[in-house]
């Protein structure tokens, strides 16, 4: 991280597009965000997966729309913050647009040194003993040559498939998910990480809920809640991680 660029942003399951309150209002929202990061003192924005409710590149054809957000994510690169993406379970199928836009792609569990803090980051979802089930589900969506097979269909066809499926889930169903502490497969995976590697903190997203908590090991694990119904956001500002909500302006 650049010299007097200390601040570090953290974000994720923003789901744009998920037809859930006001889609706009929340891509509003989330581009009024982006563009009150002080760009001048932030070395980098981490987007942590499911920025997008579905995403689907074909190789020459990418989702309409959102026009807005890519352009606060270049205004951020090109005053010189970078911009790194993790692949969620919703957004997964990104292959190459974003890259060329500017961001880079990290794959989970990355660890990054800011500063001089060891961070394990990631979306959070096939991290630790999950279920049989959701591991087989993931491996799916992850299988290249599935993916080649589902690019066969026609965009239309392929769209209507995926934003059925994402209308399923259980934020359209408006459940809310109850983190279950130390027996999360999240938090074993964080435990038995962070004994064999130094971390300091551990952020992720995925499980729609705010965590914060202290490891046996010391290290702090955080997991970042959605942009349904609030704006949550991490920072660090080179000494410590500190959480926010994003006041969208009237």
């Amino acid at each position: 991280m650049e010299t007097g660029r200390t601040l570090a942003y953290f974000v994720a399951d923003v789901h744009l597009g998920l037809d859930v309150n006001s889609p706009q209002e929340r891509e509003n929202r989330f581009v009024e965000f982006l563009k009150s990061i002080p760009a001048g003192r932030t070395g980098a924005l981490y987007l942590l997966g499911d920025i997008w409710d579905f995403w689907y590149e074909y190789r020459d054809v990418v989702p309409k729309g959102y026009v807005r957000v890519f352009a606060a994510l270049m205004d951020l690169m090109d005053a010189g913050v970078k911009v790194y993406f993790f692949q969620g379970n919703h957004d997964v199928w990104t292959y190459r647009y974003f890259e060329e836009l500017g961001m880079k792609r990290l794959v989970q569990p990355c660890v990054v040194r800011i500063a001089d803090k060891d961070f394990c980051l990631g979306h959070g979802d096939g991290l630790g003993p999950v279920p049989a089930g959701y591991r087989f589900l993931r491996n799916v969506f992850h299988c290249r040559p599935l993916q080649v097979l589902f690019s066969m269909l026609h965009p239309r066809i392929a769209f209507c498939l995926g934003n059925s499926w994402s209308k399923g889930n259980r934020l359209a169903r408006h459940e809310e998910y109850v983190f279950k502490g130390a027996s999360e497969p999240l938090v074993k995976f964080s435990e038995e990480f962070s004994r064999q590697h130094h971390v300091d903190y551990f952020i992720f997203g995925h499980y729609h809920c705010e965590v914060s908590m202290t490891l046996s090991t010391g290290a702090r694990l955080f997991v970042l809640k959605d942009w349904i119904n609030s704006s949550p956001y991490l920072y660090f500002d080179g000494i410590s991680v500190s959480g926010g909500y994003f006041q969208k302006s009237e």
